[in-house]
């Protein structure tokens, strides 16, 4: 037997139908009678989908029609105009209709301006700081809006790993402290530097009833909520006995695939971690490298793993100022890169198609040019190079005429509008771009958000293929959000001799700091340093730079 729809969820039907229908435009005052109508119900004593018709007429704010989609959610389990409004929405606003304190004028601007669709969309909006001159909006605005999305994507069960990265190894360190007797490890994607991954993912020999106690006496959870938590982040803890512990951390710190292919080999699950390579004459292979089962052959052919390690990546390539989206100033995104130890900074701010992003026109970037030779001569053996990201427009031309595209010392080329092509137009575009004289660096090749956006459809090896014979580089965008080029398609790069750029694309000083995660996912890909751009010096760099330039 059905439960009746109690008067909460009845009325959370109307308050979403007034909201699109004021997103969509239509009559004030019907718009203002269903949000009325939501109040209305959730005051009422009584079950309103069980009350006849006729009394519903008797109640002040609920008239004909209102009462006549009460019966028709009574006699059918469903209103059709709201399923008729919703099946006109993209999925993703009918989800930001659904957040607190943002409210259909500010989603309609956003969608219909910026041609944001998904939740996603707008918190990397937000992290590249496009809101601010929007109508309505506004830095403090878009700052709170931020704080929003980002526990509205981190509730819905998936995690990106640099949301909660910092968290996650807060926890560990609290636990291991609490516990000094006992073992504790990051299990699963956390442990294999998945770019998504399920919560903070914990394997231990501790009782869970005793880290639970702990947590609540350090008011640390919440113990009356329906998930262990913590800062918002699911704990999943898996409990084992000390002697099983190696054994399951093994097991656990690899791919289902892979660990049947380790038994297919081997028989049996070894209760060792590093010590189970050398046993099998295996060279030692990372918990992020357990993924493709192949992996194991190739460690029989090997000493070691060469990966590539954040300490190796020597610039700073990818990176906006205030000329454009950034929040901060080119001297003070160079001041932050020497700082953090690297010898260089590639400035690409971005080109005159992307309005949204207050793009440069000609004029503007020669004025750039300009700042950057009066800093250069100010910051001694640190260099700034002369970048832009270049928009490819929609045949795959460039957004500045060669003889303009000339000024810059490097061309990062992206796409950025009209996301939604068949692969077909996908690939003419992107080749096209690849195959310009001008073009360096091919920036974030499928135009993915995790989590919030599937990337544009591409033909990788083809991408791959033209990248080799056009001598252009592909960015691993480091953006949490991006990871894009996809780790999945670094070996075949390699193969093909391409050289990986590890980005940031960096829109504030912070922001530098996401080169980590370009490594996790290109450590995962099996990039090796010397197959990396951004891990040559500053002379290299250089020189690579002026031999790729156009005659």
């Amino acid at each position: 037997m059905n439960v009746p729809l109690t008067n909460k969820e009845v009325a959370k039907r109307f308050n979403l139908l007034g909201k699109l229908l004021e997103l969509h435009g239509e009559n004030p005052f019907k718009t203002r009678s269903y949000s009325s109508a939501y109040v209305t119900i959730r005051k009422l004593p009584t079950a309103v989908i069980e009350t006849p018709k006729d009394e519903l007429l008797q109640i002040k704010g609920i008239g004909k029609a209102i009462a006549e989609k009460i019966v028709e959610l009574r006699d059918t389990g469903e209103i059709n105009t709201l399923n008729d409004y919703i099946q006109n929405t993209p999925p993703g606003i009918v989800q930001m209709l659904q957040m607190k304190g943002f409210g259909p004028k500010k989603i309609k601007v956003i969608w219909e301006q910026m041609g944001i669709e998904t939740p996603g969309e707008l918190l990397y909006a937000c992290e590249e700081n496009r809101l601010v001159d929007l109508k309505g909006f506004g830095a403090k605005t878009q700052q709170n809006l931020k704080e929003q999305l980002v526990y509205f994507l981190d509730s819905q069960g998936k995690y990106l790993y640099g949301h909660i990265e910092d968290s996650a190894f807060e926890l560990l360190s609290l636990l291991k402290g609490e516990f000094a007797e006992g073992r504790i490890d990051f299990i699963n994607g956390m442990r294999r530097l998945n770019p998504i991954v399920d919560g903070i993912e914990l394997l231990s020999d501790i009782p869970e009833y005793e880290i639970l106690e702990f947590l609540i006496s350090e008011d640390m959870v919440d113990p009356d909520g329906d998930d262990l938590d913590y800062q918002g982040v699911q704990i999943l803890i898996t409990q084992c006995s000390t002697d099983e512990y190696e054994g399951k951390l093994f097991e656990l710190s690899a791919s289902p695939e892979f660990i049947a292919e380790w038994k297919n080999m081997f028989g049996s699950l070894d209760h060792a971690d590093e010590g189970v390579f050398t046993d099998h004459q295996l060279a030692y292979i990372p918990p992020e490298l357990r993924e493709d089962p192949t992996i194991l052959t190739k460690a029989k052919t090997i000493d070691r793993f060469n990966l590539i390690a954040p300490e190796d990546i020597k610039g700073v390539v990818h990176t906006h100022s205030t000329y454009s989206d950034g929040t901060a100033s080119i001297r003070d995104m160079a001041q932050a890169s020497i700082d953090l130890g690297y010898e260089y900074l590639v400035m690409s701010d971005h080109s005159k198609a992307a309005f949204y992003a207050n793009g440069l026109s000609k004029e503007r970037v020669l004025q750039q040019i300009k700042e950057i030779d009066q800093l250069n001569q100010s910051f001694g053996e640190f260099r700034i190079f002369k970048s832009i990201e270049c928009d490819i427009l929609y045949d795959g031309s460039m957004d500045y005429d060669d003889t303009f595209l000339n000024n810059f010392e490097l061309v990062i080329a992206s796409v950025h509008s009209n996301l939604k092509m068949t692969e077909e137009k996908a690939m003419e575009r992107l080749v096209n771009a690849i195959k310009h004289p001008s073009v360096t660096i091919l920036g974030h090749p499928t135009g993915r958000l995790l989590l919030s956006r599937e990337g544009y459809p591409i033909d990788h090896k083809t991408i791959i293929d033209a990248c080799a014979a056009n001598n252009v580089a592909i960015e691993i965008n480091a953006s949490p959000y991006r990871l894009d080029l996809d780790w999945k398609w670094l070996s075949y790069a390699q193969e093909r001799g391409v050289l990986l750029s590890i980005n940031p694309d960096a829109h504030s000083t912070e922001g530098i700091k996401d080169i980590k995660y370009g490594v996790y996912v290109a450590r995962k890909g099996g990039l090796q340093p010397e197959n990396c751009l951004n891990a040559m010096n500053l002379a290299e760099f250089s020189t690579w730079i002026t031999k790729h330039r156009p005659c």
